[in-house]
């Protein structure tokens, strides 16, 4: 309070910064490819899987305000430790569509491609546990990614892709 009591203060109150809204609208497969390669080759004994697991990441704006799409991407190969043969083939594409608010913009990327990808993990988690399970093979449970190093790898990557060559 001033001296004359009047409640006005030079000093004004520190601005909040905005708070962050995200909300899932939507979940849902976008596109999924499993092939049981060693049934259909007649592999039969004993194997020591060789599981390979690629994850790629995207995200953009949808036409609605705040409303953004992003695509997790696996693609999971499993191969005989032995003699290399491929003993299966997943391919997903998962899709999150997320309502987003009070992200400043210049953290609006990294947000997106970490913290929504970890809302959207545990279903993807299941979705690849039940299909490997129901494809003939014990079921995969994958391990929890880190998706703030799969950003930054990203991050370098595009940008050891920008140099110039010399």
């Amino acid at each position: 309070m001033s001296e004359n009591g009047s409640g006005t203060d030079e000093q004004a109150a520190p601005q909040q910064a905005p708070q962050v809204q995200m909300n899932v609208l939507g979940q849902f497969v976008r596109d999924l490819s499993f092939e049981n390669l060693m049934a259909q080759r007649g592999v039969t004994g004993e194997v020591t899987p060789n599981i390979s697991v690629q994850v790629s990441l995207d995200a953009k704006k949808r036409a609605q305000d705040h409303q953004y799409e992003v695509l997790i991407k696996l693609n999971i190969d499993n191969k005989s430790k032995d003699s290399g043969d491929a003993l299966f083939a997943l391919e997903l594409e998962y899709v999150g569509i997320f309502h987003v608010q009070g992200v400043p913009e210049d953290q609006m990327h990294p947000f997106l491609m970490i913290e929504c990808p970890r809302m959207l993990f545990p279903f993807l988690r299941r979705i690849v546990s039940d299909v490997t399970r129901d494809g003939g093979f014990p079921a995969l449970n994958l391990d929890n990614m880190d998706f703030v190093q799969i950003y930054r790898n990203e991050l370098a990557r595009r940008q050891a892709a920008a140099q110039p060559t010399q």
